[in-house]
């Protein structure tokens, strides 16, 4: 919306959950609500009409599930698979918008990226489904000569849109109230939102955009966060970790060389933390 696109977004039926986008600039002229499902054939007919470019972004995040197995890999795969609406001419509308698609902007996690072999008898269901939803959408794109790019973006943080916690954000308030890292001592791939949002116009603008795209803004530990949370809000008093558990050798590093080359600048970690905790008390989750 900030630039000026008219958009089409989709849900799921409970108009509930979208109605803050209804308080963007511009959304009563260039903002187009459409309820459909990508597991129900046709669904995305009218939506897909006369676009130029679409946006495969989040899937839902949860670890806890009673059969991981057969809920990540059938819904997720599923849910990704359904780009082949693109070309296939079986309505009017499909085969229009094959001629008129400029490029389809796919976000994936960076968890997805470590390696293309994987052992059955270790799997994190949720990076194997977005693996093998990724390579099923690179094969279809060689196969029908659609432009395709893929976001990995890392742990995201930055201030709320929509009145409710999502995972990340529920997360990262876990940290600040109880000190309870999802990782203990863990390394965290922090990127702010409004750098993964920029990502994808930028990818969709940018012609010679192509391939996958790292998003990460820095690499830290969890106790590194914590101690930038107490430095700028003192009042928060954050749960220290002890200097005993804390790793001596600094985390890895993760190359932004690609994704500045579409003209992103990853905003500071000071930043995307201050900005989140201010979201947190504007939205009276943190007082």
């Amino acid at each position: 919306m900030q630039f000026k696109f008219s958009v089409s977004y989709t849900h799921t039926g409970d108009s509930k959950r979208v109605q803050h986008l209804l308080a963007l600039e511009g959304a009563h002229e260039r903002l187009h609500l459409f309820e459909a499902d990508l597991l129900e054939e046709g669904s995305f007919d009218s939506v897909v009409d006369g676009c130029e470019g679409v946006f495969h972004t989040a899937s839902p995040v949860f670890f806890k599930v009673v059969d991981p197995q057969v809920y990540y890999l059938n819904y997720f795969f599923l849910h990704i698979f359904t780009i082949e609406f693109f070309p296939k001419a079986e309505s009017k509308s499909l085969s229009t918008h094959a001629e008129l698609s400029r490029k389809i902007v796919v976000i994936c996690i960076s968890g997805s990226i470590y390696s293309k072999q994987y052992h059955q008898a270790n799997v994190e269901y949720y990076a194997l489904s977005k693996t093998l939803a990724e390579k099923t959408t690179w094969k279809f794109a060689e196969e029908n000569g659609i432009d395709v790019v893929t976001l990995h973006p890392g742990y995201v943080i930055g201030p709320l849109l929509q009145p409710t916690l999502n995972f990340s954000s529920e997360a990262l308030l876990d940290l600040i109230k109880e000190g309870k890292p999802l990782w203990p001592n863990g390394v965290y791939r922090y990127v702010d939102v409004r750098d993964v949002a920029l990502a994808h116009v930028l990818a969709f603008e940018n012609s010679s955009a192509q391939g996958r795209y790292l998003l990460v803004g820095s690499v830290t530990y969890s106790f590194e966060a914590i101690d930038i949370l107490n430095r700028i809000f003192p009042t928060l008093s954050c749960p220290p970790t002890s200097t005993e558990d804390r790793p001596a050798k600094p985390p890895y590093r993760v190359s932004q060389e690609k994704a500045k080359s579409l003209g992103l600048d990853f905003m500071p970690l000071e930043v995307s933390l201050k900005d989140t905790v201010e979201s947190f008390k504007q939205k009276n989750f943190l007082s």
